[in-house]
């Protein structure tokens, strides 16, 4: 499994050659720092750690600053796990850039979601709604809570509800990547990936069947047409 650190610019829409509008996310894709490379013999598994931006080290702690003196780098402010052995040929203290992945590959883009607040458990659970005749006085309510056969009269865990809604990690899976910039430090991602502007997010290679499918042609808008 391939994958990178980046974080979500916003969004936007690209042309192709067909004529045809596609609507793209714009994530940043600054080179990653590999920290850590970890093993069967020494953890159990095989994966490479990857660090995104760097902090200002009078933000960072000392184990932060000394795990990542290991690695010849500062501290990054996004550090995360790409597992697999398909990245393994990097070693500690090198970049890994967004050319790891090309156009017609298909992702998985993980983030944290927005965060939405306090709500009802019809938006935060689709829970469907009461009668809507005039009258009945239970349109939008959470209904009976308790009323579970032989336990009746508890509430267990896990009981929809209302409550914080948003703001936990999320994946958009099986993604388009449309187009991949290593020199501008950016790639386009066909629809939308989670979390707000300037979230972070983790690409991956999909867990689906089909790993690639054909580049789109896009059209070159800042091509100069020559008289």
């Amino acid at each position: 499994m391939k994958g990178i650190l980046g974080r979500k610019v916003g969004m936007t829409q690209v042309f192709t050659e067909e004529g045809a509008l596609v609507p793209v996310t714009v994530i940043e894709v600054l080179p990653n720092t590999v920290l850590q490379k970890k093993t069967v013999q020494t953890d159990g598994y095989n994966a490479l750690q990857l660090g995104f931006e760097d902090k200002k080290p009078q933000r960072a702690t000392k184990p932060e600053i000394g795990h990542a003196k290991k690695a010849n780098a500062t501290p990054k402010k996004f550090v995360s796990e790409i597992r697999g052995e398909e990245m393994f040929d990097f070693e500690v203290g090198q970049e890994v850039k967004a050319d790891v992945f090309a156009a017609g590959d298909m992702i998985d883009v993980t983030g944290t979601s927005k965060g939405k607040g306090y709500t009802g458990a019809v938006v935060r659970n689709n829970q469907r709604l009461g009668p809507a005749s005039h009258g009945s006085g239970h349109h939008r309510g959470i209904g009976s809570l308790a009323t579970i056969g032989r336990n009746n009269g508890i509430i267990n865990k896990g009981r929809i509800m209302a409550g914080q809604h948003g703001g936990f990690t999320t994946t958009n899976r099986n993604l388009e990547v449309v187009k991949v910039d290593p020199e501008k430090n950016y790639m386009l991602v066909k629809g939308n990936v989670p979390g707000p502007k300037r979230g972070f997010v983790v690409v991956k290679t999909t867990t689906k069947r089909v790993k690639s499918k054909p580049a789109l042609t896009l059209v070159d808008l800042t091509a100069v047409k020559e008289d």
